[in-house]
């Protein structure tokens, strides 16, 4: 491991930290770092940067909820620049995107981010942090628990009628929106899509039996 003394602080006390999605490899924003915020992203597990506007120490999300919670910290070849990589929640930017990285100067579009249930969860613990208006989303949180669970239980009930009858297209249709609903309930409980992938991994799940049906 590097010793951080080894790290090359410009004559501010500064060290210029590039944040970046650890699953998309999407860079987030640049921030900066000095010593004591370094230290305290390596004892917290987060990050926390320093404010060259404020003249003061910043934890990521520690007003919006939109934390990251750092997986490695690598320095380049000079040591004069920090590579954060970052499991977030919740949008990096203050003004709501993903990335702060937004305003295309030159070039083509960049290409769309692939779907994927992670994705889709961190756009909707935006809506729970941000409380979008006009989102349903939104409204599912403002709403609360109950609510949440009421249309959980709505939607399985119509993935059940929607598999009794002919065909694919309305059982797709009605399992996307189960399985949104359930992507709401993670987020308002905390728990994340790798948390329960994590879980069937454990369990071997396509050949071992869970739960022991009770017989009558």
């Amino acid at each position: 491991m590097l010793d951080i003394d080894t790290l090359k602080f410009d004559k501010d006390g500064l060290i210029p930290a590039i944040v970046q999605d650890v699953h998309t490899k999407q860079v987030l924003t640049l921030a900066y770092m000095n010593r004591e915020s370094l230290e305290i992203s390596i004892r917290e597990k987060r990050t926390c940067f320093w404010s060259r506007s404020r003249r003061e120490l910043w934890r990521k999300g520690e007003t919006s909820g939109n934390v990251q919670r750092i997986v490695r910290i690598t320095a380049d070849c000079d040591r004069d620049a920090l590579l954060v990589e970052v499991d977030k929640a919740g949008p990096a930017c203050h003004l709501g995107g993903e990335s702060c990285f937004a305003d295309r100067v030159t070039g083509d579009a960049p290409a769309e981010q692939p779907f994927s249930l992670e994705s889709l969860q961190e756009l909707i613990r935006g809506r729970k942090t941000s409380m979008q208006e006009g989102s349903y989303t939104t409204y599912l949180f403002q709403k609360g628990l109950d609510k949440i669970l009421k249309k959980v239980g709505e939607e399985s009930a119509e993935v059940i009628i929607a598999a009794k009858n002919a065909g694919s297209a309305e059982l797709v249709y009605e399992l996307a929106d189960l399985m949104y609903h359930c992507l709401v309930l993670m987020a308002e409980r905390g728990i994340s899509v790798r948390e329960v992938s994590a879980e069937l991994a454990s369990r071997h799940v396509v050949d071992k039996k869970i739960k022991q049906e009770k017989m009558v």
